[in-house]
């Protein structure tokens, strides 16, 4: 008999298993005990220096909108420093296990919209920042949140630590259990935040099934009507509200069909086909989030022959700053996927990875003004106000928080060798805790530092 079946080959090397890849992250707790991940080096910091330079390439009008909107408060701040973080992580221990990351894992970060068949999901919704990195900063960026977010709406420490402890050792279970389950399991699984719901205590059911409700409401249909008039030719337009909302110019208003037909190619067929059924109508620029002010991102209007609208969100995508400022370097199939696609298509391409499921209008594009990501604009689209809700609800967030992140790392193939790293989450939970505290005070200093140097820049129009 032939030493080979079919197209096999004659020898044949498995995979790694599961039990293989929890010893190599036992093992790696040689490299880099645990413990060693409460240690925040500090060092040389230039941290007005970074924002500095991030604002130095963002459009000049609305870069006094990004220091108004991150100077309203030490949370607002931390959703505005990615890059800060990522450049103190750097100096840090860390466990070297590199996964799949959201690079911006806070707790706004996380929230609702629509999956393509229409359902509420919640999961993971920002990607600008996605790269490859240690497990650990998105787990310490995520716990950072929860204690800076708890400290600025004054709750017990004793709160804060449960929720943040909670959300390690919820992180910790769901990787274990993860790391049981084959690698086709994890890919189909998805966070049950409706089930989550159900299981709840009434005050976090409440908070939930609110914020699902107003999710369901933000359509892109309602932001139509919100955002555009008719004309009397029947086009629709964009409604102008500087500076949130203004027209582009001219050039780039004639790259439009240019620019949509580069983001067609990189769209599934399907969308390909559905864009056929549509015209460009008017194209103009938003201004969105907190840290994301000042890069581009614009709204396209597209409508059919009857007036029905489609709006897609395009924004600029530039380097994570995982690498930029954190210095990781990128495995070598990502490196090739960028210099191919640009930066648009890594973080399309890191989104699909960590979300259970993603928006079918999701693509990229390589233009004249930069790297560009597309997606819908509104699909309901909603979240959790973390800093609003009650001491139980905001504990329980941080715990469905935790675990959709667990979920998102679990597909990376190195997911047991977290979970070996981790074990039961106890030392972990204490070194990352301690770590998220030091870093609290950190950037509450680098906050007081950024007001008093922005107290006399003109505000936003």
């Amino acid at each position: 008999m032939s030493e080979s079946v079919g197209a096999a080959p004659a020898t044949w090397t498995p995979p790694a298993s599961v039990a293989d890849r929890l010893a190599e992250g036992r093992a790696a707790r040689q490299r880099t005990p645990r413990s060693n991940l409460s240690r925040l080096n500090g060092g040389a910091r230039d941290p007005l220096g970074i924002l500095d330079r991030q604002n130095a390439t963002r459009v000049p009008e609305l870069v006094p909108l990004r220091i108004e909107r991150m100077s309203a408060s030490p949370f607002a701040f931390y959703r505005g420093t990615a890059a800060l973080q990522a450049a103190d992580l750097a100096n840090d221990p860390h466990s070297g296990i590199l996964v799949p990351s959201c690079g911006d894992a806070h707790i706004a970060n996380f929230g609702f919209y629509a999956s393509p068949q229409r359902t509420l999901v919640f999961d993971l919704n920002d990607f600008d920042e996605a790269a490859w990195a240690p497990w650990e900063w998105d787990v310490k960026r995520l716990v950072a949140s929860i204690v800076i977010g708890g400290q600025a709406t004054s709750r017990d420490d004793r709160v804060i630590e449960d929720a943040a402890l909670a959300a390690v050792r919820t992180y910790a279970r769901a990787m274990d259990a993860n790391a049981g389950r084959s690698p086709l399991l994890r890919f189909f699984e998805h966070f049950d935040v409706t089930a989550f719901a159900d299981a709840a205590d009434k005050q976090t059911r409440d908070v939930l099934r609110a914020a699902m409700h107003d999710a369901e409401k933000r359509t892109a249909e309602r932001a139509t009507r919100r955002l555009t008039e008719t004309l009397a030719d029947g086009r629709m337009a964009f409604i102008e509200r500087p500076p949130m909302m203004v027209h582009v110019d001219a050039e780039t208003q004639g790259r439009i069909n240019e620019n949509l037909s580069r983001y067609a190619d990189s769209a599934n067929i399907d969308i390909r086909v559905l864009l056929n059924h549509y015209t460009v109508s008017d194209l103009a620029r938003r201004v969105v989030g907190v840290g994301s002010v000042g890069t581009v991102c614009a709204l396209v209007l597209l409508q059919d022959g009857d007036g029905h609208p489609l709006l897609l969100q395009a924004k600029q995508a530039g380097e994570s700053v995982l690498v930029e400022y954190g210095g990781i370097e990128q495995p070598d199939q990502a490196v090739s996927y960028i210099g191919k696609h640009g930066h648009g298509g890594r973080v399309v391409a890191l989104q699909r990875i960590l979300q259970a499921v993603s928006d079918p209008f999701l693509g990229h594009l390589q233009a004249p003004a930069g790297d560009f990501y597309v997606r819908q604009f509104h699909d309901m689209k909603g979240s959790v106000e973390a800093e609003s809700i009650e001491d139980a609800p905001f504990g329980a967030y941080a715990q469905a928080c935790a675990a959709t992140l667990a979920r998102a790392h679990s597909q990376s193939p190195q997911a047991a060798t977290v979970a070996g790293y981790i074990g039961n989450g106890r030392v972990v939970g204490e070194a990352i805790l301690e770590w998220a505290y030091a870093y609290a005070a950190l950037s509450k200093a680098d906050y007081d530092a950024f007001v008093a140097a922005h107290q006399d820049a003109p505000t936003a129009a």
